[in-house]
């Protein structure tokens, strides 16, 4: 696999393992066991209860390597597993129409929702896509330079939802298509590769709490007004020598000026570490969202069915710790 080169933001990689096809089928065939013979919404407890006995039965192989991952995400903050079934070739024509989401159970909802069982329990935000579990991140026409899962220019670095009190823990991807001209990468950078670039000032200005990090846009126009105000946060907390990340470069804003030097040394560090991953149908990807910022390069959508489609899902390792924004225990967050 491709090691990134520091000070060059062109590191291409390949998936980190592939499925044996044997495997592939026994994941395929058990994806499609929770598509069948029971609850079909992909949003209701009952559903995803049913994937969360249905991981234990996907291949030893898969789930070794993801509770692997579990356990530490290592240098990247970022596992690449191919050869995941996608219900190819029976896909439908890829959504292009604003707050696209899966409700109904398929394949790649059912791979995803597995996954995240895997790595603790699916999550979802009830102002973000209407609180679905499994969202699609698809061009939308008219939306190109929006700045977010719905836009087709570049998307800058982030962590999910880094404004709110119980961000995910882990962000999971399914490629279920690849862009016409095959040249949309997902960018990823880990603070365990971007740390040894920042300066000790810098480290202790990320470690201030002197930034303000507000709802994405991908959070609707609303949200950020109607939010209590946002207490100002660092962009690094926990063990100095392997902290964990809240930022994203275009909603927060830093208070002081040391903090925007920090900030910028830290974009800086993140570009001269990150390694761009070309997705192909089948690729899954496995965001450590707590040490790892990710974002996307420009692409050309053609809007004729056939465009770049993923499918998303959020995972968190400890799902009481938000419980009091549960309504009724389930996995949607309210507020």
């Amino acid at each position: 696999m491709p090691e990134t080169v520091p000070g060059t933001t062109q590191s291409t990689v390949a998936a980190d393992w592939e499925l044996d096809p044997s495997d592939a089928g026994a994941c395929e065939q058990t994806a499609r066991t929770l598509c069948t013979g029971g609850p079909d919404q992909v949003d209701s407890p009952q559903w995803v209860a049913r994937a969360r006995d249905a991981w234990e039965d996907l291949p030893l192989l898969l789930r070794r390597e993801v509770r692997r991952f579990r356990r530490h995400s290592g240098p990247h903050g970022t596992l690449v597993i191919g050869g995941l079934p996608t219900d190819q070739p029976a896909l439908p024509a890829t959504p292009a129409i604003p707050g696209s989401v899966q409700r109904q159970a398929t394949v790649p909802a059912a791979v995803l929702t597995m996954v995240a069982c895997g790595l603790g329990d699916p999550l979802a935000y009830r102002a973000e896509k209407s609180g679905a579990l499994v969202q699609d991140v698809v061009p939308v026409p008219g939306q190109e330079t929006f700045h977010g899962n719905a836009g087709s220019v570049a998307l800058s670095f982030h962590t999910e939802n880094g404004f709110h009190p119980h961000p995910p823990d882990y962000v999971i991807f399914l490629c279920l298509r690849a862009d016409h001209d095959r040249i949309a990468g997902m960018r990823v950078a880990g603070i365990r590769e971007a740390l040894p670039l920042l300066t000790p000032a810098n480290r202790q200005a990320l470690f201030a709490p002197e930034f303000i990090t507000t709802p994405p846009p991908s959070f609707g126009p609303g949200t950020a007004a109607s939010a209590p105000p946002a207490t100002p946060r660092p962009v690094l907390s926990g063990a100095v020598e392997d902290p964990d990340i809240r930022m994203a470069q275009l909603v927060t804003t830093p208070l002081t000026p040391r903090a925007t030097a920090a900030l910028t040394a830290f974009g800086s560090a993140c570009e001269a570490t990150a390694r761009t991953l070309h997705l192909t149908p089948g690729d899954l990807v496995i965001i450590d969202n707590r040490v790892t910022v990710h974002g996307r390069t420009a692409f050309r959508p053609r809007y004729d069915g056939a465009d770049r489609w993923l499918q998303r899902t959020y995972a968190v390792a400890d799902l009481r710790r938000s419980r009091d924004h549960r309504p009724d225990d389930d996995h949607i967050l309210i507020r």
